[in-house]
């Protein structure tokens, strides 16, 4: 069983769209976004499965539409699915599907629309197919609404990235008489990823008239806007820093040629640490190369703790392979904070990838630092995969390994769902007590047969009475009848 599950997304990353009747009601800045979008792909969408259905031939019509990408209609036959035959085998999928075609739409309408049919379906069909596509889908739409000012939004945003530390294992009842049953290693802490920026109100007449001409410029075409932008973010004058701060915002929303340059230079010489730190949010939310290079810049560059944080963050929210690799780069720096480079490697450990898993098990070796080799096992434990298992149990069986480092790589290895076999295996190769102990514990947090079965074997056979009592506390903590005799037989020894 896993100590923590950590389900983390914050992908603000691409809009999709058409050019239908519903352009006229959207601003010059949505119109641009939705058209860069608009030839992109259709995923793949299943084919009718379910002959005999009384949704197969809506599905049929509706997956056509979507194909031919006429969203709008796309979007209203999936919804007459769930609507019409709720019961129908389409309809848990047909909500995804429905508000993916709202999404590519891409009006503000649409996008909350789209929202309420990704929670109808985790309502009503926990079950679906489509139940983890829906949760990315859902941080998208969630984080577009955040870029066009959404509070909402990008508090959701927010919170979904947000990653609470992982809860402490309960501590086992004292049984009546010793041994007290050993503690398991504490999960390490993992970083606290920064929230969305907020906009100082500006004030006096004067900037209140200036506010309000930054927010005309959200209406104007982005060509002539521009310029205006980027005078105004080369000011340094200590009057026009809240200025500054919402025209970080409006480049941000441009989505043209050189915005990560533009943003990279606020974050280099700035004055105001608030435009810095703001311009390294919205750059995480431009999800282009270049910004994964202006991202890496600043990790080299900088010496503001928090920037370096956010950067971090925004590193490990990008999918491109560039990215993992700098942020693998990043970690192997002996130079940077310890802490830093903890949270490189935690947000390593949440992109499960075969790269990320070769690169922490290697870094293990290079690592002077307790704490760091520490953050590595637990990542490796989150990952899984049946070879980070064995990596873990081979650094468990490892004597030229600290007991402290052998024990923690066994606790984690046993919550990464490493087979029971293997870990009932390793007791007759481990000698020293310390780590028959915690083999005896990791035994009684598993729930299958073979565990209890190994912990009664250690009760009647193990030659060590400390370790045959700490296995037979925890015999007793199960209600199997199997257990119960086994309780019996050891009283019954003569």
């Amino acid at each position: 069983m896993h100590v923590l599950t950590l389900g983390l997304m914050m992908a603000v990353l691409h809009l999709g769209g058409t050019r239908d009747s519903h352009e006229s009601t959207m601003s010059g800045g949505q119109l641009r976004f939705l058209r860069v979008a608009a030839d992109s792909a259709v995923p793949y969408l299943r084919p009718a499965w379910l002959q005999g259905d009384p949704a197969d031939s809506l599905y049929r019509a509706a997956r056509e539409r979507l194909n031919r990408r006429d969203y709008r209609e796309a979007a209203d036959l999936f919804a007459a699915i769930s609507d019409r035959f709720p019961r129908s085998g389409y309809a848990g999928d047909a909500l995804y599907w429905q508000a993916f075609a709202l999404y590519r739409l891409g009006a503000d309408g649409d996008l909350h629309a789209a929202l309420d049919a990704l929670r109808r379906q985790q309502k009503k069909y926990s079950g679906a197919a489509t139940q983890g596509d829906a949760a990315t889908l859902e941080r998208r739409i969630q984080g577009e609404l955040a870029k066009r000012g959404d509070r909402e939004a990008a508090e959701e945003v927010a919170r979904a990235a947000y990653i609470p530390q992982p809860p402490t294992p309960p501590t086992p009842p004292t049984p009546p008489t010793p041994p007290t049953p050993p503690t398991p290693p504490t999960p390490p802490t993992p970083p606290t990823p920064p929230t969305p920026p907020t906009y100082s109100s500006c004030s006096g007449d004067s900037d209140d008239m200036k506010v309000a001409a930054l927010n005309a410029l959200q209406q104007m075409d982005g060509a002539k806007a521009r310029p205006i932008l980027r005078r105004l973010l080369a000011r340094r004058d200590v009057g026009t820093a809240c200025l500054r701060r919402k025209a970080v915002f409006l480049i941000a929303q441009q989505n043209q040629p050189g915005t990560e340059d533009i943003l990279l230079e606020s974050v280099r010489s700035d004055p105001d640490l608030e435009v810095r730190r703001q311009a390294v949010f919205w750059l995480s939310q431009v999800g282009t190369d270049r910004a994964v290079v202006a991202l890496d810049s600043i990790l080299r560059f900088s010496n503001d703790r928090e920037i370096q944080e956010k950067a971090v963050f925004a590193l490990s929210q990008h999918e491109s392979p560039r990215a993992q690799q700098a942020l693998r780069s990043y970690a192997e720096r002996t130079e940077i904070p310890e802490a830093l480079r903890e949270r490189a490697i935690f947000w390593l450990g949440q992109r499960q990838t075969p790269e990320n898993a070769a690169f922490l098990r290697t870094l293990y070796g290079k690592l002077q630092s307790r704490e760091l080799k520490k953050k590595v096992l637990f990542s490796l434990s989150q990952m899984g995969g049946e070879e980070n298992g064995r990596w873990l149990l081979g650094v468990a069986g490892d004597s030229s390994q600290t007991v402290e480092m052998r024990k923690q790589a066994l606790f984690w290895a046993g919550q990464s769902g490493v087979s029971i076999d293997a870990l009932t295996k390793l007791y007759s190769r481990v000698t020293d007590r310390e780590m028959r102990r915690q083999l005896v514990f990791v035994y009684s947090q598993r729930d299958e047969p073979a565990a209890l079965d190994k912990l009664i074997e250690i009760a009647k056979s193990d030659p060590d009475p400390e370790l045959r009592k700490r296995a037979l506390f925890w015999v007793g903590q199960s209600d199997q009848a199997r257990a119960v005799q086994a309780i019996q037989d050891i009283i019954d020894q003569p």
